[in-house]
């Protein structure tokens, strides 16, 4: 908002003074955050109630005189929006302020709070306890508010709606049976997938919660419906959307059945291999541009969370280097950020009949461990982390599918241990991103990070193992295994090979990091690992040994 839109807000607020979803304070230095704490469990879940578009919690304004008084609270810029943090902290779930504005008025300064409405069927707590307004004054959270509040979820759940006219004929046959497969994956340690073979469509459907007693849903035609039956959904446009952007421009639209329709987007984005380090630094590591577990999951994640009464599609937008998810509707419950350590499960859903019966097709996870498990499969490929951006009308999140700081992948490869929440920093660090200076000095305790505030980089020299520096993937040995394969890949060539040829077969395939000795007993170690599962023997002597495959 504008200057001027907001002294105009504020004129309309004082207008129509205070109600359950406006409060003015009149406050001077300071003003205890516990009850602003309070205020903001209030106001919030009385917004939701009044279906109000915001909640304001207004300081400087006189609640005597109706007139602008000023304040000094916490005039420093970057003080005033810690409090966001400090609410997000006690609110559960985890919210906390839309905006926090600074006003001017006539020479007194304004602080106006502008806070967003409780999730639909989830009242906002304040450390653990419900807050309403009682005239003007705080009150506790009656049973009969939460009961209102949690209770809006059943009568306003778009995707549980059944659709007039519908029948099964309107879904697609192939993705009918698509979805008997992964309902048999999903349930196969409880029921037998010869069973699941043997039920009747109308039975599956059930079973599988995308029907109701062989009534069709919006969940049915947006996951199974024939493509021709999306009109059903009008004036919903049922689609996906994919978008390549860049130096070749293109799109399609992909309608129901979604079950089918993420697989065959996939198919459109362009995924390559990379290779991640320049050959006369590192030896390079080739990855495929995105993995397509967590493109799959962040299309899913589209679809169960879209908010389908906006009547709006999602969106795929792909660029050289990323690929940007875009759903309409806020972030329902919490932030992106609360379930990247998988320590937080969801309450609720803005669509929980989608969401539950695309749980039972295998197709989310309903404990919030998705965008946990993104987070680490791009830390196991050394690229950076996703970033959300979460607005009051949409959530869009970006993954990357190429090297933003060098620096930052040569970390990754060097330091598999690192825990996730010190990677999060550093992908802050090399996006030039703010990052808590708690978390810069245990980067900087760890030689990972360099210079001053606000420029801090990723370190480049971190591949140093000890005091003498040398090239770490150089010295890095292959796995056991792939040693293992290509003895038994020579003995099926050639029949038998002599310990010459087995050393003459690895020893320039080993670490450099390992003299003769080492060399020769990690071979030896090698040989015996083989010849005790059985998969080899030696058909001469010890001292002239002649291997051979026991099959």
């Amino acid at each position: 908002m504008t200057p001027d839109a907001l002294r105009q807000k504020l004129t309309d607020l004082i207008a129509t003074w205070e109600n359950e979803v406006v409060e003015f304070k009149e406050v001077s230095n300071d003003f205890d955050t516990d009850k602003i704490g309070r205020y903001f469990s209030a106001l919030a879940n009385e917004t939701n109630l009044r279906d109000a578009e915001a909640g304001w919690l207004v300081f400087g304004v006189s609640n005597k005189t109706r007139q602008v008084t000023g304040t000094p609270y916490r005039q420093d810029s970057e003080r005033l929006h810690s409090l966001k943090h400090q609410i997000a902290q006690g609110a559960d779930p985890t919210t906390t302020f839309r905006q926090l504005h600074e006003v001017d008025v006539d020479g007194q300064r304004v602080v106006m709070m502008e806070i967003p409405p409780a999730p639909r069927g989830i009242p906002i707590a304040w450390q653990g306890h419900y807050y309403a307004r009682s005239g003007e004054s705080l009150a506790p959270l009656s049973l009969a508010k939460q009961d209102e509040i949690r209770a809006q979820t059943i009568t306003t759940d778009w995707s549980a709606q059944l659709v007039e006219g519908a029948t099964l004929d309107d879904l697609d046959p192939a993705a009918i049976e698509r979805a008997r497969s992964d309902f048999a994956l999903k349930h196969q340690n409880r029921i037998s997938p010869d069973e699941v073979r043997d039920w009747s469509v109308a039975t599956l459907l059930d079973r599988a919660k995308v029907t109701q007693r062989g009534q069709v849903t919006r969940t049915a035609l947006l996951l199974l419906g024939r493509a021709e039956s999306a009109h059903l959904l009008t004036p919903n446009p049922a689609q996906i959307t994919w978008k390549l952007v860049g130096q070749e421009n293109a799109y399609e639209h992909f309608g129901p059945p979604f079950l089918l329709a993420t697989s065959q987007l996939y198919q459109r984005i362009r995924n390559i291999q990379l290779r991640l380090l320049p050959d006369d630094e590192l030896l390079p590591h080739e990855v495929s541009k995105y993995d397509q577990k967590v493109v799959l999951e962040a299309l899913h994640n589209c679809i169960a969370h879209q908010d389908y009464r906006l009547n709006q599609r999602v969106i795929v937008t792909e660029k050289p280097d990323r690929l940007a998810f875009e759903n309409a509707g806020r972030f329902f419950e919490g932030s992106p950020e609360d379930y990247v350590r998988g320590d937080k499960s969801p309450r609720g859903y803005r669509n929980p009949y989608l969401v539950q019966a695309m749980v039972e097709l295998n197709m989310i996870d309903q404990m919030g461990y998705g965008i946990q498990q993104m987070y680490e499969t791009q830390r196991r490929r050394y690229l950076p982390m996703p970033d959300y951006d979460v607005s009051d009308d949409a959530v869009e999140m970006t993954l990357y599918g190429g090297v933003v700081d060098p620096a930052y992948t040569r970390v990754l490869m060097e330091n598999g241990g690192l825990q996730l929440v010190d990677v999060l920093a550093l992908d802050r660090v090399q996006k030039g991103l703010e990052v808590p200076d708690g978390a810069i000095q245990a980067l900087k305790r760890k030689g990972l990070v360099e210079g001053r505030k606000p420029r801090f980089r990723v370190s480049a020299a971190v591949a140093a193992a000890s005091s003498k520096k040398v090239d770490y993937i150089k010295h890095r040995a292959f796995e056991e295994q792939h040693y293992a394969d290509r003895i038994v890949q020579y003995l099926r060539e050639f029949g038998a090979a002599s310990r010459k040829d087995v050393d003459d077969l690895l020893w320039d395939k080993l670490s450099d990091a390992l003299d003769e000795t080492q060399k020769k007993n990690k071979i030896g170690n090698i040989l015996g690992s083989l010849r005790r599962k059985s998969m080899i023997f030696n058909a001469g002597s010890k001292a002239m040994p002649s291997w051979r495959l026991c099959e």
